[in-house]
């Protein structure tokens, strides 16, 4: 059996780039601000439609090759 994800819509996308922008600008203030590739990252996260738990599966795979370096 498989789940079927849907997509997030236009709307919701718009939001997710939104609060992105805020949180951006947050790490800027704090003096760590995301680097060009972390940025890419999420953009294509937002042009693609990824879900919240495509992201996180993405984030932590990316997370556990990170620590066996």
């Amino acid at each position: 059996m498989t789940d079927v994800v849907e997509k997030p819509s236009a709307a919701e996308i718009a939001e997710l780039r939104k609060l992105r922008l805020e949180a951006m600008n947050l790490q800027t203030i704090e003096g760590n601000p995301l680097d060009a590739e972390d940025v890419a990252m999420f953009e294509m996260f937002e042009r693609e439609g990824w879900t919240h738990e495509q992201r996180h599966a993405h984030i932590a795979a990316l997370a556990r090759t990170l620590t066996k370096k």
